[in-house]
């Protein structure tokens, strides 16, 4: 019963085998080959609109460099508290950026709302060259709560940024989800509401390692090749991340993924609401469930062999905490087993 992350799932059989058959042979490299060039196509039909590409094998590399395209040295990036850029990617943002710095709002909620934004910018006042000018905008969809921001309110957070001259990045690690989720196009969810560059993630999602800096301004681009050469991020044998993508598009693989993992993370919401040793704390959107569970029921749990992440306390809104309970993180995934799922809800309940 393996809830502890989407990251400790493999690939899925189609990316596996679009490696292999990309493996065949000699190839152009740096990003040249057919496959890099074929996925970049793709990505720009995915979104209904000409963008800029660029592939990494990380996360972290994507996120920490899409951002220093965005500010320089002395500027400030405005994100939520519990963003995984400010709590879970030690200091590579300040190490990409130069010493940019970051920002968490909004600490009490499960993420970042238009009035912990519009109330922080309001009140700020800049003190050049003393002080760091908010520059860039940084939204996780899925947030890191496992809600997904709606439509309205990313264009509430993006049009708000744009008036304070931001630029918007997203990131994307759970962004198929997310899409699954809300039911609307990818166009919708990024460009068309302001966003400027999105970390499309799909390591989380089927991939083995596969994540595509996608770039809608792409004046924001001009020197990412040398940004993502100098930190050690271009493949030589970029087919290995091209033919990935390639596979994760067509005909919308990574849909059927999606689906499966939150399919799999509506079960455990169910079955949780229906149990009295556990609640759901904030709404799921995608394919991970927070949950206070009853620490008698979480010894259970573990000694059946479940594995699944705590939360940390400090990310709890005033008034969740329960006595003798904790919270913890329970994350799905495309080849979450019905089987896993039957045996967690049955010790559950």
């Amino acid at each position: 019963m393996n809830f502890g992350s989407d990251n400790q799932s493999g690939a899925s059989e189609k990316i596996l085998q679009a490696i292999v058959a990309a493996n065949s042979g000699a190839e152009s490299s740096y990003g040249t080959d057919r496959w890099t060039q074929q996925a970049e196509e793709k990505l720009a039909e995915f979104f209904e609109t000409e963008v800029q590409v660029y592939f990494v094998a990380s996360g972290t590399a994507a996120n920490c460099l899409a951002l220093s395209s965005l500010v320089s040295p002395w500027e400030l990036i405005v994100c939520h508290s519990h963003a995984h850029i400010l709590n879970d990617e030690l200091s590579a943002p300040e190490f990409y950026t130069g010493g940019a710095r970051l920002l968490g709002l909004d600490l009490d909620k499960p993420k970042l709302s238009e009035s912990g934004l519009r109330q922080y910018l309001e009140r700020f006042d800049g003190h050049d060259p003393h002080t760091s000018t908010p520059r860039a905008l940084s939204l996780t969809q899925l947030s890191e709560t496992g809600s997904a921001f709606s439509l309205d309110e990313l264009s509430a957070l993006t049009q708000l940024a744009k008036a304070y001259d931001m630029r918007v990045h997203m990131d994307g690690a759970r962004f198929a989800n997310a899409l699954v989720g809300l039911g609307c196009t990818p166009a919708e969810m990024t460009w068309k509401l302001g966003v400027d560059v999105l970390c499309l993630g799909a390591s989380k999602n089927g991939a083995l390692a596969a994540e595509a800096v996608v770039f809608f301004d792409k004046s924001l681009a001009k020197d990412f090749e040398f940004r993502r050469k100098r930190a050690g991020h271009l493949l030589s044998k970029g087919r290995l991340l091209g033919s990935q993508f390639c596979a994760w598009l067509e005909a919308d693989h990574w849909r059927g993924l999606a689906e499966k993992s939150n399919a799999a993370a509506r079960r455990i919401m169910t079955g949780i609401e229906a149990s009295a040793f556990a609640e759901v704390i904030w709404p799921v959107d995608g394919n991970e469930v927070f949950a206070l569970i009853d620490n008698q029921k979480i010894k259970e749990l573990r000694d059946a062999g479940a594995i699944f992440g705590e939360w940390p306390e400090r990310f709890l809104s005033k008034g969740i905490a329960r006595e003798n309970a904790t919270l913890v993180r329970l994350v799905s995934s495309f080849n979450t087993t019905d089987q896993e799922l039957e045996q967690f809800l049955d010790i559950l309940s």
